[in-house]
């Protein structure tokens, strides 16, 4: 039952990951290097053609949220019923330094697509200029190529910790299960001591 409900959870971080990755390179493909600037009276209008940059990149935006929520589902829920502590969990350095490296690029990931498809979006929408030497620009290349990278890397180290969390769980459970024989294994001993045998 945990087996599959690990399974679930971890192809649930790999999908959205994914999903999150291929969204922004989507973005990234479609947008224009700059818009074409068409001259007015005094002003210089901005026209872009119609693609789905800014959309692809806010639905990639969604599906890295989703990640990350289904990463910490990973590291927290409680497997059978059977929750171990965020002390027990972050006592093991490994799966803390890995929690912490999510974290952060995570957030990097997430920060690198919202600035860009807030970059992008207002560049479509004030696309009236003063100056008439504009040159209609977009948000920078590479932005959204490296937001991808970073949301695959997230996801990549959500399922690292996903793994090490059964492992600490396992030891953990393994460990009271030892614990519950000793006391047992004590209580029978003194039984027979009392009994004269």
């Amino acid at each position: 039952m945990a087996f599959d409900q690990t399974v679930k959870i971890g192809s649930f971080v790999t999908l959205l990951g994914f999903l999150s990755f291929i969204l922004a390179i989507v973005a990234e493909n479609k947008k224009p290097p700059f818009g074409t600037p068409i001259q007015g009276k005094g002003v210089v209008i901005c026209k872009f053609p119609s693609d789905m940059t800014v959309l692809a990149g806010a639905l990639s935006a969604v599906a890295l949220v989703f990640t990350i929520i289904a990463g910490h589902v990973a590291v927290f829920f409680p497997y059978k019923g059977k929750a171990v502590s965020s002390n027990v969990l972050f006592g093991y350095f490994t799966l803390f330094v890995f929690f912490v490296i999510a974290e952060i690029v995570s957030t990097l990931a997430f920060a690198f697509l919202i600035w860009t498809v807030v970059t992008e979006g207002l560049h479509r929408k004030r696309n009236v200029h003063f100056v008439l030497t504009t040159q209609c620009p977009t948000a920078k290349t590479g932005m959204f190529g490296g937001a991808a990278f970073l949301a695959l890397d997230a996801a990549i180290l959500w399922l690292v910790c996903l793994m090490l969390t059964m492992n600490v769980r396992s030891d953990h459970f393994e460990e009271d299960e030892e614990d519950k024989k000793r006391e047992h294994g004590q209580v029978y001993a003194t039984e027979l001591v009392n009994q004269g045998v």
